[in-house]
Parts: structure tokens; sequence; C-alpha cells
């Protein structure tokens, strides 16, 4: 997309979004959307080799990031994240809760060390990335939380149980908090993806066992554009509307 398009539909000018897990996949793809938009995006993610592919590819569309090196297990990495957010870009106005982590696992052969790591991201990195901007968008009576999850936030799939577990509590933390700011100002949707095209697909089948339960899939799965696009429309709705919940599927892969 040429610089002369990008600043014909700046729908986000003015806005401060903070994006997790901002390295690659769906993550990488919201932040150059948001940046497309208009949006001063602050890119977020442990490896900061890609983060710096993905600002280079923000500044050549004429857009304006930052990077910054996050673990959003650490609390404290993600307290810095909104700190450097809002001295170097301005107040957040959205927070992308993106970063995940997921594997193909059997819960029998007790892969421990995984199911550790998919609690301390998906769950700890969710309340710590709301944590970390709720007190100001109260005080400002305006923010809109979008948090990342999944269709296994909505059904079980063998091999993803821990997985489906870390999405329902994403789930049920979502609506909870919803409830609670919805008269404060501030918006809460959940992205639930379906099938995504995303890489390293074949680093995440830890137990070969599981392709015993898969379902044999026909059609073509979603690809990155499709999540952000359905992120960018719930974020630039009027104020006074409500995006609470969106499932993306691919249209030969439904429940």
């Amino acid at each position: 997309m040429s610089v002369s398009l990008l600043k014909e539909k700046q729908i986000l000018a003015g806005k401060v979004a903070i994006v997790t897990g901002a390295s690659s996949g769906i993550g990488e793809t919201i932040g150059i959307t948001l940046a497309k938009a208009g949006a001063k995006v602050a890119l977020a993610a442990r490896l900061v080799d890609k983060l710096e592919d993905v600002k280079r590819t923000v500044e050549e569309l004429g857009g304006v990031c930052i990077q910054v090196k996050t673990d959003v297990a650490v609390r404290s990495d993600v307290k810095e994240l909104v700190r450097r957010t809002e001295t170097e870009l301005g107040p957040v106005d959205i927070m992308i809760n993106n970063a995940g982590a997921w594997y193909y696992t059997l819960v029998k052969n007790l892969h421990e060390d995984k199911w550790d790591q998919m609690i301390d991201v998906n769950c700890k990195g969710l309340t710590n990335g709301v944590g970390a901007v709720i007190d100001q968008m109260v005080k400002r009576k305006s923010g809109h939380i979008v948090n990342i999850s999944s269709d296994s936030g909505k059904r079980g799939f063998p091999g993803l149980a821990v997985y489906t577990g870390s999405k329902f509590f994403m789930e049920g933390f979502s609506q909870t908090l919803r409830q609670e700011v919805c008269k404060l100002g501030i918006r809460v949707t959940v992205v639930q993806p379906g099938s995504v095209n995303v890489p390293d697909m074949a680093d995440k089948h830890i137990d070969p066992e599981v392709k015993i339960f898969e379902e044999t899939e026909s059609g073509k799965s979603l690809e990155p554009e499709d999540i952000a696009n359905a992120v960018l429309y719930a974020v630039t709705q009027p104020e006074h509307v409500g995006v609470n919940e969106i499932l993306v599927q691919p249209r030969d892969m439904p429940f």
C-alpha cells in the first residue's frame, strides 16, 4: 500500500494502540493494520529482531510506532511497556491482548512445562495487560480493550485441553470485565479466530497421537489479515457501540 493511500484512510488518527505478540502472525498484522488506519502503535513481543522488521514495515508505510521487548507473563515488563507507550506516544486508547501460547498435547502425556507456558502467557498475560491500562482508562472514561481469544474459547478440542481452558478463562474474564466497566466509558471486545494460517504450525504438534482426533478439514483457512480486519471493525465503531464478540471462522469449517 502506498503512503498516499495510507494517508487517505486515517480513521484512527490521534489514537494510541498497544499490540502484544506483535512480532509475527496475527499480532504483526494487527499492528500494521492499525498503523495504516492512523493509530500510533506500540509493538510488543519477546523477539526483538522480528519486532524490528515489523517496525520497519510500519515506518515504510508512513506510520508511527515504537517497539518494546516484552514478556507478557512478567507484570513489570507489561507495566514498563505501558509507561514507555504513554511517554513516547501518549495515553493508551486501544489495548490489544494478542500474545498467546499453544501446543497440541494430550493431557495423559503430562507436558507440564507446556501447560505452565500456556497458563502464564494466556492467563497471566491477559490480566497483566488489562491491569496495566485499566486505571488510566477509568480515569479518562475512555478506552477499548480487545482480547484475542479463539474458537477454542467456545468449545473443547482434543489435544488443546490446557489451551482451551486458558481461552475459557479469557472469555469469562472479558465478559465480567465488560460488565464492570461498560458504564465507565470502556469497551471490551473478544475476537475468536478459527483456523488461521500462521507461521511455525508444525512446531506446535508436540504429541503425534493428537492426529487421531483431528477432524477432516476442507476449504481455505483464515489469514491473519482476516482477524486484523475484524479488530479494525471493532475499534472503529462509534463510542456508543459495543462490539462484544466476533467469532471468525473459515466458511467451510464452522462448528
